[in-house]
């Protein structure tokens, strides 16, 4: 959020009209710029996204699934466009998500990154003209705790690869671990 905060402020044209944090967290009520290292802006932070979002045009989530399937359910009751970067969607939060694109714009991405977005096209280029002699292997190495490995940037890697064999990935891919 605080990164966020920070690409809004210098970003020509953007504006933040809320800042979303989760119900009993300690930085409720400060202020979104003071903790984003800027100066003041007087957007406290809050846990009541139907409020927040108001006034919005779109909403910028990158958070955990569960408080993404809730985001997803307030876009689509007011109709904002919905940017999603939030990782360890299961395929059940998919569905949830993609029920909605009739009343949202849902923007989803594993990785927001440009230079991630092309090599992902570029593996499903290659993986295209691989034949089934050639293995595809996606490895990242992460530490035991992180909570959504595989990371988003590793299944949209998967995705991609399993696209260009005109597979899907859940059927041809072996885990070592799941976080």
């Amino acid at each position: 959020g605080r990164t966020l905060t920070r690409v809004i402020a210098e970003t020509e044209g953007a504006v933040l009209t809320g800042a979303l944090e989760a119900p009993g967290s300690a930085l409720l009520g400060q202020d979104a710029g003071t903790l984003a290292g800027l100066p003041a802006n007087g957007v406290k932070l809050s846990a009541d996204l139907w409020s927040l979002s108001a006034e919005a045009d779109g909403i910028l989530d990158f958070t955990v699934p569960g408080a993404t399937i809730a985001n997803v359910a307030i876009a689509a009751q007011r109709g904002l466009v919905h940017v999603i970067g939030t990782t360890g969607l299961s395929p059940s939060d998919d569905a949830v998500i993609k029920s909605v694109t009739k009343q949202a714009i849902v923007v989803k991405s594993g990785n927001m990154s440009l230079g991630v977005n092309l090599l992902a096209a570029l593996v499903k280029r290659v993986a295209q003209a691989l034949d089934d002699g050639f293995d595809i292997e996606i490895l990242e190495m992460q530490h035991r705790a992180k909570v959504d490995a595989p990371s988003g940037t590793a299944l949209l890697l998967g995705e991609a690869a399993a696209e260009g064999r005109k597979v899907q990935l859940d059927q041809h891919s072996a885990r070592g671990r799941d976080g």
